[in-house]
């Protein structure tokens, strides 16, 4: 099992390429399964929840061609990749795959839709709280879906096809308001969604499936109309850059300090984290290619921060900034209220020499002078990242074991980090 060693003490200078969205690739690539055309995404990332997510969508019959080979160390763009589903073979995804990835579950709104029949297993995933499909199986009832659970499998059938309803999510759900919407898109009449999630990731599908010939009103609000079609054709999309991953590579840089251009970041997709950031002292400016993130000299400042739905600080860069937070020159306070299981990474930065105390779900993290390298290991995917960053500015030498997580999300996170500087390695088993 691979590690990655980090010694720390370097500051980070230059520029990182920000990959496409993980976050919004998954429900790009199960949009395919809606058409029996091509759907050909550009901008995608190189993850193992992507490989993973491949080979689930090739058991249902999505043919997948990957047009020639990325650069190598430079950075450059993503792949472009055409998914065909002309005959879905099977409408059963499997709990070998689906436990290995919650996004996967999401099949199950695309395959009702155009097949009249799903059978998904329940979800796994992050280890990061229950996270129940309540929403998802509710929202699929509502336009007439007929639901069973057995033996750990989420069976549904609409044999007369799914009707146009009124979805009303009790709470924000990213999975949820995804799985529906790519249902009602093939629903006949009108789908009203409200509580529905405005992540930009939510945007994107919404966007690639009206370039697809879906009928869409309202995205990035919180009621969205949907007009069903009968059919869907292909389209050429081109995957948002990451958010998360910028914010990340945002905070290791405040974290080490210098000077690093995030290129082709959008300060849009995630303006609640930059002006947690710009409290925090670190100066971020938008470049005609990106932002420039640069923290030269000046000491981090404490603040407090509590996670929420976008447009609010997002629970995927919580570990990150708690991570930044064990050398801010105080206390801070960072709630979290997504997720009633997202503080595993704390015991992980204590380690290193963090000083954190949990009440509830508030993190108390008072700043030290120093972190100390040592050996820890990831518990998921944005805890493992909080590892990186912390390391970054350790002294001596930090292992950091499990990075099969950080693979999930991260695409090459050591040579994006190394080529600013940092002294980063792989460690092959």
């Amino acid at each position: 099992m691979d590690r990655i060693r980090i010694s720390g003490g370097h500051e980070l200078n230059g520029e990182i390429q920000i990959s496409g969205a993980k976050n919004a690739t998954l429900p790009l690539m199960i949009a395919s399964l809606l058409s029996d055309e091509t759907l050909t995404l550009r901008n995608m990332p190189s993850l193992a929840d992507v490989n993973l997510l491949s080979r689930i969508l090739g058991n249902h019959g999505v043919d997948m061609a990957v047009d020639g080979k990325r650069p190598g160390s430079s950075g450059g763009c993503g792949d472009t990749v055409h998914l065909t589903a002309r005959t879905i073979v099977d409408t059963t995804a499997p709990y070998e795959f689906v436990s290995r990835m919650r996004a996967s579950f999401w099949v199950l709104g695309p395959l009702l839709a155009r097949c009249g029949e799903a059978k998904v297993s329940l979800p796994g995933g992050c280890a990061i709280g229950t996270r129940p499909v309540d929403l998802h199986i509710s929202g699929l009832e509502a336009l007439g879906a007929e639901i069973e659970l057995e033996d750990g499998y989420v069976v549904a059938s609409a044999k007369k096809g799914l009707q146009g309803g009124r979805v009303v999510f009790p709470k924000v759900s990213v999975g949820a308001t995804h799985n529906v919407l790519m249902a009602a898109v093939l629903a006949r009449g009108e789908t009203i969604i409200e509580n529905a999630a405005c992540e930009p990731e939510v945007t994107d599908l919404a966007q690639c499936l009206s370039a697809m010939g879906a009928r869409i009103e309202g995205v990035g609000t919180p009621t969205i109309h949907i007009q069903g079609v009968d059919k869907l054709h292909g389209a050429t999309h081109s995957v948002l850059p990451d958010r998360i991953e910028t914010g990340t590579y945002a905070m290791a840089v405040a974290m080490t300090g210098g000077d690093v251009e995030l290129v082709g970041a959008r300060e849009d997709l995630f303006e609640a984290a930059t002006d947690i950031l710009r409290q925090a002292g670190v100066s971020i400016t938008p470049t005609n290619r990106g932002l420039r993130v640069q923290r030269n000299g000046s000491a981090l400042a404490p603040v407090n921060v509590s996670t929420a739905p976008f447009p609010g600080f997002p629970t995927d860069l919580q570990a990150q900034f708690m991570a930044l937070m064990t050398k801010a020159g105080g206390t801070s306070n960072i709630t979290e209220t997504i997720f009633e299981n997202r503080f595993m990474h704390v015991q992980e930065l204590a380690r290193l020499g963090a000083e954190i105390e949990l009440d509830g779900d508030t993190a108390i993290v008072t700043g030290v002078d120093s972190l100390n390298g040592a050996q820890v290991m990831a518990t998921d995917l944005r805890a493992s990242v909080s590892l990186v960053i912390a390391g970054l500015a350790a002294e001596g030498d930090t292992i950091i074991n499990r990075v099969y997580h950080l693979d999930r999300g991260f695409e090459r996170i050591e040579s994006k980090l190394g080529n600013c500087g940092a002294d980063i390695e792989r460690l092959s088993s």
